[in-house]
């Protein structure tokens, strides 16, 4: 698992500030099954909410950023892999890069640790050394939790 990073949300400016962070797993399923079979399920469990409104606080977000060696993007069911995403935010790219940070996902051209390196300045957000776990407790109920 890699360090969390505090990270201003993006297209939501009046809500609360979001913890991100990179786990990295081994699994035989399929992503698409990965995701709606166990992570949404997980998510609800955990009191997301899902609303229409996609910059919605939520109390948690678990997402696939990528698969080693695999490329998806299926409109169907809107799973795109890997996050095209990744080059542009910081909050996906510096926890990714601990990680694999020699990973080139060969859509993006560039190393996980190289996309990274392009964001280690970047304003609105800062990595954890140490969560303070009292002050997201405070901030949980702002985040839409039950």
């Amino acid at each position: 698992m890699s360090h969390a990073y505090e990270a201003e949300p993006v297209g939501a400016p009046d809500t609360p500030v979001f913890w991100n962070a990179a786990v990295r797993v081994r699994t035989n399923l399929p992503p698409g099954r990965l995701k709606y079979e166990v992570l949404r399920p997980l998510e609800e469990r955990l009191g997301r909410v899902r609303t229409a409104d996609l910059n919605a606080p939520r109390t948690i977000d678990i997402d696939i950023a990528l698969v080693e060696g695999l490329s998806i993007d299926d409109p169907e069911t809107g799973l795109q892999l890997p996050d095209p995403a990744i080059p542009r935010r910081a909050h996906l790219a510096l926890p990714l890069a601990e990680l694999a940070p020699g990973l080139v996902p060969r859509t993006f051209g560039a190393s996980l640790a190289e996309l990274a390196r392009r964001h280690r300045d970047a304003p609105g957000i800062r990595r954890l050394d140490e969560p303070d776990l009292a002050r997201a407790a405070r901030l949980a109920p702002l985040r839409g939790r039950p």
